[in-house]
């Protein structure tokens, strides 16, 4: 039983002892003591004020000499006003220590077959551009995600839906059509789905050019609109792909084949990936049934014009479109499609959706939607919603060509992780294909954890070369912490100094040592709130502040320079558990460490 877990339960006996009285458990918080007070754990005792009829001080005297005589782990105890600050002993901390190292799972729940099952969706893209820097904010994310919910002892079904069908794909297959003269991928020798997504914005840039036309000729804006040849051929395209026209769906395949291409090779470069990709092309077709047969039973309603439509206003929400008067389905149609598909295959226990915030309505009225069809789940499903990402430079436009590509993005990283390894000297010494494949792991590393630290509900501002800095709350500042404990080792066996694996428990830790210990054992708490929160940001802070605690312990504790063995075998115990600590919580971020830096 974890010590938070026995001080709480001996402050209930205590309670029902001193004060005879039986208390709610929940009443009890045990947290980490404050670093500007002495102590390893506190009993908050204000709660409990009521039930001794005493003065805080007096309060938490009694109940810490009560756990003090019930649990050799306590060495000591001081109450400062209402808290109750507890020390362990060295000997219990060591032997933490030990634990820790010996536990190759530390920090993470075990799974099998009879786990509950967590689904997590992400990234999400349409075909009709390749991924550019809010994806990788997306897939980062759900890609960590399920990382933290398997730690947390779930079995994780990794899924993508793609956007493969819609007026937006139409756009970049007419304007293909009209304006592409048959290239292709190979005869232009650009990714697939960089070439669809130059003619999407091609589409935008003719169709703002035919508004104009009009508006010069003395139309308003809106009537040139609905005035738009170009959209109306864009309307008919979709048309003729939902009822099945030969040509137009050959097309349709032909330029998402080019695009899957594409999005796999991102992916791949990313590090993330998927246990099953569905399709909009296939869901959204069970969608409208299940749309229709709602509108029979009389949970929807159709208007004048055809369409199909949900009434939520009793829920405080509005009335929702779920089928277009032509008969063509929405995003939501396709979504409630996509659920059903997901149930049918999987036996899911909780379904999150990793979704930027401009869809909390889209997901609260689905969420109401699949509830009234009948479906227990609906109203249990998450929205994981994030913020937006931008650069220094400001917001991104997909139609106007000015995002910034995933690919384009990766690829910057690692040119300036090489060339700020190269200004410090960092890699002097490596093989072109070593030192190319670390800057690769810096670059990434960077990215990720840049990505990653900020509470992901917040907007962000993501800057490149800050991201990569090896000083600061950065990946590359982590990796070398790793890399540099890693050395420590090389350089033990280099000198022959023989390690039994384990800390001696005859050591008296020092405030440093005491504090890493204190840190590496919470590992295993920050995992569980990280799963409860769906927050990768307590992963990515938790970790940094190991790093940052382990490099003030190194720069004033000499480790392999220590003559005193039991106290350097504690020392290299240390960096043992730190090392492992770190490798274990950048995985959960999805980030690689490498061995030498």
């Amino acid at each position: 039983m974890a010590i938070e877990n026995q001080i709480k339960e001996a402050a209930i006996q205590a309670i029902k002892e001193l004060y005879k009285h039986d208390i709610n458990p929940d009443i009890i918080q045990v947290q980490l003591t404050r670093k500007d007070q002495n102590g390893d754990f506190t009993l908050v005792v204000f709660p409990l004020l009521k039930v001794s009829g005493k003065k805080p001080e007096d309060t938490g005297n009694d109940i810490g000499n009560f756990i003090l005589e019930k649990l050799p782990a306590i060495d000591s105890f001081e109450v400062i006003k209402g808290f109750l600050n507890l020390t362990l002993s060295h000997d219990y901390w060591i032997s933490k220590l030990n634990a820790i190292n010996t536990d190759t799972d530390f920090g993470f729940m075990s799974v099998n077959q009879h786990s509950p099952q967590m689904m997590i969706e992400y990234s999400s893209p349409n075909t009709n551009k390749p991924l550019h820097l809010g994806h990788i904010r997306n897939n980062l994310l759900g890609y960590s995600l399920s990382r933290i919910a398997h730690a947390n002892g779930y079995r994780v079904v990794k899924t993508n839906i793609v956007n493969d069908r819609g007026i937006h794909i139409c756009k970049s297959m007419l304007a293909w059509k009209k304006w592409g003269n048959g290239e292709t991928p190979e005869s232009t020798g650009k990714k697939g789905d960089h070439l669809v997504g130059d003619y999407y914005v091609k589409f935008d840039q003719e169709l703002k050019s035919e508004i104009n036309t009009l508006v010069n000729q003395g139309v308003s804006k809106e009537e040139a609109e609905k005035q738009s040849v170009l959209m109306a051929e864009a309307r008919e395209m979709l048309r003729q792909w939902e009822a099945g026209n030969a040509e137009v769906v050959g097309l349709w395949e032909m330029m998402n084949e080019w695009v899957y291409a594409g999005f796999n090779e991102t992916y791949k470069a990313l590090g993330v990936d998927f246990d099953k990709i569905y399709y909009e092309s296939q869901t959204y077709s069970t969608g409208r049934e299940m749309v229709l047969a709602g509108l029979e039973k009389g949970f929807f309603y159709k208007k004048d014009d055809g369409s199909v439509w949900v009434d939520l206003t009793d829920k405080g929400l509005d009335e929702k479109l779920l089928l277009r008067s032509d008969g063509t389905s929405v995003y939501m149609t396709q979504d409630i499609g996509t659920a059903k598909l997901r149930f049918d295959d999987y036996q899911i226990d909780k379904m999150v959706y990793v979704v930027g915030n401009e869809q909390d309505y889209h997901f609260k009225v689905l969420s109401l939607v699949l509830d009234k069809l009948g479906f227990e789940w609906g109203k249990d499903l998450v929205h994981f919603s994030y913020g937006m990402v931008e650069l220094p430079e400001g917001k991104m436009k997909s139609r106007e060509g000015t995002v910034v590509d995933a690919d384009d993005l990766m690829r910057e990283m690692v040119n300036t992780a090489r060339e700020m390894s190269r200004e410090l000297g960092k890699l002097d010494g490596y093989t072109n294909e070593e030192a190319e494949n670390v800057y690769r792991i810096i670059a990434l590393g960077a990215l990720k954890y840049f990505m990653l630290k900020v509470d992901p509900r917040k907007n962000m501002t993501f800057n490149p070369r800050e991201s990569i800095d090896f000083n600061g709350n950065t990946g590359p500042f982590i990796q070398y912490t790793y890399a540099r404990i890693q050395s420590i080792f090389r350089k033990a066996t280099e000198k022959g100094i023989a390690w039994s694996g384990t800390a001696p428990v005859n050591v008296s830790l020092n405030d440093k040592e005491n504090n890493l210990v204190r840190t590496i054992s919470n590992f295993s708490n920050v995992v569980m709130e990280a799963g409860n929160s769906f927050s990768p940001a307590l992963i990515a802070n938790y970790v940094y502040d190991l790093a940052k605690e382990y490099n003030q312990f190194y720069h004033e504790s000499p480790i392999l320079f220590e003559e005193n063995e039991d106290l350097r075998n504690v020392r290299l115990s240390l960096c043992m558990a730190v090392g492992n600590t770190i490798r274990k919580a950048m995985w959960l971020l999805g980030v690689d460490v490498p061995e030498r830096m």
